[in-house]
């Protein structure tokens, strides 16, 4: 008789003991709840951004293809420096689907939506990640975090410009 596979619960994330990095217990936490919702927002922003790479189709079909490979190229090595920065800070950092999916403020697209549509997602996309950043800044600033704060200046640089581009694309 085959066993049926059950899932862990998921422990709760405790940070690794012993660091001193000039920024407290409380603080860290704080952080890497901020940074787990941005990892969240730019894994699943990936996920969107590669999906619509895949299924793309119409007039702009190579030059969105490319563009869309570029953007969740970019988005696989964001994706790593957050979570690594989260494991500097001590914690573990959330990888599955289902943590991701708690944590995000992107929603997942409803079937294969026409190019136009796929742009206006991710605009919204990239400007969601853009918003989950700037909100740490409070946290970040308060705990003297330079290198978090270094890390989401960044990585906001990168979707603001990202959503102009996408943006010009729906522009007459």
């Amino acid at each position: 008789m085959a066993t049926k596979a059950v899932a862990a619960k998921p422990a709760a994330a405790k940070p690794v003991a012993g660091i001193d990095i000039g920024i407290n217990e409380k603080d860290r936490a704080k952080i890497v709840e901020g940074l787990s919702h941005l990892l969240a927002d730019t894994y699943t922003l990936y996920l969107k951004t590669h999906n619509f790479h895949w299924n793309v189709k119409g007039p702009m079909f190579n030059t969105l293809h490319l563009m869309f490979e570029a953007q969740y190229n970019e988005l696989a090595l964001a994706v790593d420096l957050v979570a690594e920065r989260i494991r500097a800070l001590g914690y573990p950092a959330p990888g599955t689907y289902s943590e991701f999916a708690k944590l995000t403020s992107i929603p997942e697209p409803v079937g294969v939506p026409k190019a136009e549509e796929m742009i206006a997602q991710l605009v919204e996309g990239q400007e969601a990640v853009v918003r989950t950043a700037r909100k740490m800044f409070p946290v970040v600033d308060a705990a003297n975090d330079e290198p978090t704060a270094d890390l989401l200046t960044q990585r906001m640089q990168v979707h603001e410009k990202t959503a102009w581009m996408l943006r010009s694309l729906l522009e007459a």
